[in-house]
């Protein structure tokens, strides 16, 4: 049977931005939105279009939106290295990509959208201008979260600093306090939010997260991986890890372990740059005094870094980290979404470092699950070694990401329920007889 011959083939605009971690997961997603027979149009930054034009789908950069034109540190909009803590670094990503420019990218995406069929918007769950072109189209829009979730979920602590549910009610009188700073930070940009929405004939919001409520929010995560929540609200679906590997890598395979070879330690620190050196030279050095082997991915961040390192640490630019995986004891990493469910879905424990941005909400799970170890970015080298040396000498850590991957692949989830749930939102909506408004007229 045709793989469209019993469903609607979809006309598709999907947008995405240039985030490091959140690169692959969306070109797993349009992959398998083309495979599946589905039109794709991509809209997003230009140093990623080559990768997606590889799926097959059409895709076109930004106009007037932020566009980065490559992924070296000096083309990022939103220098949150250079930022104090992590709540400045979200402002100086939200100011520069996620909500400041609502307008801009509203814009572009509307413009796309008038340029040939579309029957779905599909967005990134943090580009703002991205839900209000949807809501102002009439378009079914759904959210591809490329993490765990922004919005907080029932018993889920705050976003962002990487908090343990909580224990008792002064525990719950803190969370709820850290919430409301966390809304105010939202709400600081309600202007820039509701000018976009103004603009293209929308009333304007009283909260910033209420536009945070399209008809679906896909999270690629694991619901295994994720903290206990007693239920979703409907529109929230998880879908399962998308772990495709980035484009750019080196699939250099490793030689086969002898029988009597040291505990291979994979260490990873971001695909994008966040003034990590130090913090790898301090894990190189770590592992220097341990009788392991460690192998030190760079990625595109430190492209060309030079660093030596000890007989028993191999650094190379890029490499398969599934390939590694297949044999290491542990990973050392910044807790980037990607990695860490790439670690555990390999069974591998984890010594987390998290710089920001959601790692600290991935690093929180993984002590939570019991599968790694968290230190803070500027532990010190005797630290860091007593970790790794904890997380292969003590056989929980590894048993309990044993259990963990198995909860993973029982899941079931990834790129096919990501598409099962698209066409399941198209459905709905020709079920309910409803169909996009006529488009409003593009404000110069």
């Amino acid at each position: 049977m045709n793989m469209i011959s019993a469903r609607r083939r979809l006309n598709i605009l999907f947008l995405g931005w240039e985030g490091g971690g959140n690169v692959p997961p969306t070109i797993s997603a349009v992959r398998a939105l083309v495979e599946r027979g589905h039109n794709v149009r991509f809209l997003g930054d230009d140093c990623i279009l080559d990768e997606v034009r590889a799926t097959g789908a059409k895709a076109s950069g930004w106009r007037r939106a932020p566009n980065r034109k490559d992924r070296s540190p000096e083309s990022c909009f939103a220098r949150d290295w250079e930022q104090p803590d992590a709540a400045s670094a979200f402002r100086a990503w939200a100011k520069a990509i996620f909500l400041e420019p609502s307008a801009s990218y509203a814009e572009d995406a509307m413009e796309a959208a008038r340029e040939a069929p579309t029957d779905m918007l599909i967005g990134s769950d943090l580009l703002f201008g991205g839900m209000v072109a949807a809501e102002a189209l009439g378009l079914p829009n759904a959210l591809l979260a490329t993490n765990v979730s922004l919005l907080r979920l029932p018993g889920h602590p705050p976003f962002g600093p990487g908090l343990l549910p909580a224990a008792n009610a002064e525990e719950r009188d803190e969370h709820e306090h850290i919430a409301q700073m966390g809304e105010a930070m939202f709400d600081s940009f309600l202007p820039a939010l509701n000018e976009a929405r103004t603009r293209f004939g929308l009333a304007p919001l009283s909260r910033t997260l209420d536009q945070l409520r399209p008809d679906r929010l896909l999270l690629a995560t694991s619901p295994s991986f994720d903290l206990p929540v007693a239920s979703l609200p409907d529109f929230i679906r998880y879908v399962g890890p998308l772990l495709e590997q980035p484009a750019w890598i080196d699939r250099q395979k490793l030689s086969a372990p002898s029988a009597n070879e040291r505990p291979l330690v994979l260490v990873s620190l971001s695909t994008t740059y966040q003034g990590q050196d130090a913090t790898l030279a301090a894990i190189v050095g770590a592992l220097a005094n341990l009788p392991v082997q460690g192998v030190v991915t760079l990625g595109k961040a430190l492209e060309g870094l030079q660093m030596s390192a000890p007989a028993n640490v191999k650094i190379v630019a890029g490499a398969s980290h599934d390939d590694i995986l297949t044999r290491a004891s542990a990973v050392v990493t910044h807790a980037g979404h990607g990695t860490t469910l790439r670690a555990l879905r390999a069974g591998a424990p984890i010594v987390a470092m998290p710089m920001g941005r959601d790692q600290n909400e991935n690093a929180a799970r993984i002590e939570y699950h019991g599968v790694g170890i968290r230190l803070d970015p500027s532990a010190p080298q005797q630290e860091i070694a007593a970790a790794v040396h904890r997380v292969i000498s003590e056989p929980v850590f590894a048993a309990n990401a044993r259990k963990l991957a198995r909860a993973i692949a029982n899941e079931g989830g990834g790129a096919r329920r990501f598409v099962d749930e698209i066409e399941a939102l198209a459905r709905a909506r020709d079920a309910a007889g409803s169909s996009p408004r006529q488009a409003v007229h593009r404000v110069a």
